[in-house]
């Protein structure tokens, strides 16, 4: 029979609610200020500092960023470095990741040795910047792409996940004349589903997020990702031109800060969409993947 709690235990348990909901209050505000922001009329948002209910609802910021394809454009330029980076890095994590997760590799400590020392050190800004430049991929999404497609950290989770996975399997998978090819997609991979969407979530992000390799290596304003343009947006003040066709002579546009405010919840509402599908899987696999090393 449970017992009841004592008087401490509940006030301890009631602190920390208090205290967690404080904390996730604090947290939520912003992102409630930034929504309500954007649907806000230009008087409101004049009048006030913190917004979190509009009382006139207007959707001025929201017609003024979409009545130019540089936004469209940026978003589906996002979409698919997003989509064929996370691909791309996928297939080399999970390869690399398979080979040195088998201890009859040759020289597999020194490999790993190698791929822990990019964590720590790295050739700086001007190396990288020649390495792209020489390779051809200025101005190009393989710049954006191809020079981060493999995380050291994230290998080594993926690694030391394949690791926890049962030997026996893959025993009885050789005796039945399976190769490693065949082991690998047909065994490992479907067992390692929590691990792969953890893994992928994190590349994801990353190149969803991604401006500052745009802003080096790419010239050409239509390949932009959207970061770039929310970058123009927010830090030079509303310097992205939009064509505002449909917009009458009578009309007022919408103030910079609302369309900064649009522009972040245009931005940030693709990954947090993407999250809760992938939600299930992230702590489980992060959490076998950081068990063994």
């Amino acid at each position: 029979m449970i017992q009841d709690k004592s008087w401490g235990s509940r006030l301890f348990d009631g602190v920390n609610i208090a205290l967690l909901a404080l904390v996730g209050l604090v947290t939520v505000l912003p992102f409630v200020h930034v929504l309500a922001g954007s649907f806000t009329t230009t008087a409101e948002l004049a009048r006030k500092q913190l917004v979190l209910i509009p009382t006139e609802f207007s959707f001025d910021a929201y017609r003024y960023i979409f009545s130019t394809s540089t936004v469209i454009r940026s978003i589906g330029v996002s979409v698919f470095i997003t989509v064929a980076g996370t691909l791309f890095s996928m297939l080399l994590t999970v390869l690399m990741a398979f080979g040195l997760s088998k201890k009859t590799l040759r020289g597999r400590q020194t490999i790993m040795f190698l791929v822990v020392f990019t964590m720590l050190f790295n050739g700086g800004l001007i190396p990288s910047f020649i390495v792209v430049k020489s390779l051809g991929l200025i101005d190009s999404y393989g710049a954006l792409i191809i020079p981060s497609a493999m995380s050291a950290f994230n290998l080594i989770i993926m690694r030391n996940f394949f690791q926890n996975l049962p030997e026996g399997l893959e025993e009885s998978a050789k005796i039945d004349g399976a190769g490693y090819w065949s082991i690998l997609f047909r065994i490992v991979i479907p067992l390692s589903m929590p691990a792969i969407a953890t893994i992928s979530l994190f590349y994801a992000v990353n190149y969803w997020n991604t401006y500052f390799q745009a802003v080096m290596y790419i010239n050409d304003a239509a390949k932009w990702p959207v970061q770039v343009i929310l970058r123009q947006i927010v830090i030079l003040a509303g310097a992205l031109t939009a064509d505002t066709t449909g917009w009458a002579a009578e009309d007022v546009l919408p103030p910079a800060q609302s369309i900064k405010m649009a522009v972040i919840v245009v931005a940030t509402v693709p990954i947090l969409i993407v999250y809760p599908f992938l939600q299930k899987h992230f702590a489980k696999g992060a959490l076998l993947g950081s068990i063994k090393g």
